[in-house]
């Protein structure tokens, strides 16, 4: 069945980096359109990046660009979200997303993670 864990969250200082990692399974990585979205308490969730289309190009929210860079790794079925610059408005729950589609909505993505937690204070 199809698994999307995602890794890497933590508490950073305002200026700070992590990097998430979402790593899969049960599905064929590469057919599959995958995105990381967030959500902040009382906020609806917001896609912050993800892949375009098969080739690589990819799409940012506005308010991490610059800042964030989502990859792949397909050897390892495994999404990234490198982010730099953090903000404590960056404070959220990240999940990462998969579907076969392409879209910013998130209630057109059927496969979820269970989230990881990034602060920034």
């Amino acid at each position: 069945h199809v698994q999307l864990v995602e890794s890497g969250g933590g508490l950073v200082e305002p200026g700070g980096s992590l990097r998430l990692s979402c790593t899969t399974s049960g599905f064929a990585f590469g057919n599959f359109a995958l995105a990381w979205f967030r959500q902040a308490p009382g906020k609806e969730r917001e896609m912050v990046a993800r892949f375009n289309d098969g080739y690589g190009s990819t799409v940012y929210a506005d308010s991490v660009k610059g800042r964030f860079a989502i990859s792949r790794d397909g050897t390892r079925k495994t999404v990234y979200l490198q982010m730099s610059s953090l903000k404590p408005e960056d404070t959220a729950t990240y999940y990462c997303a998969a579907d076969l589609g392409c879209s910013n909505a998130p209630d057109k993505y059927p496969y979820w993670g269970q989230g990881t937690q990034v602060t920034v204070s």
